[in-house]
């Protein structure tokens, strides 16, 4: 025969973990140091520079 499972804790368990996953995803998301921060805005701006200076009209 089967386990016997409890239709409440189930869902709570699921719940969770789906809320865990969640909060993984954030924190690698928005987690991140403010050096992190501003060595990323540095780099897109370098970035952006680079592909306007390579236009070749107005």
């Amino acid at each position: 025969m089967g386990e016997v499972v409890n239709l409440n804790r189930a869902r709570k368990a699921k719940a969770k973990a789906a809320g865990v996953a969640q909060a993984d995803a954030n924190r690698r998301a928005f987690g991140r140091t403010k050096a992190e921060k501003v060595a990323e805005a540095e780099a897109d701006a370098r970035r952006h520079a680079l592909l306007d200076g390579a236009k070749r009209e107005e």
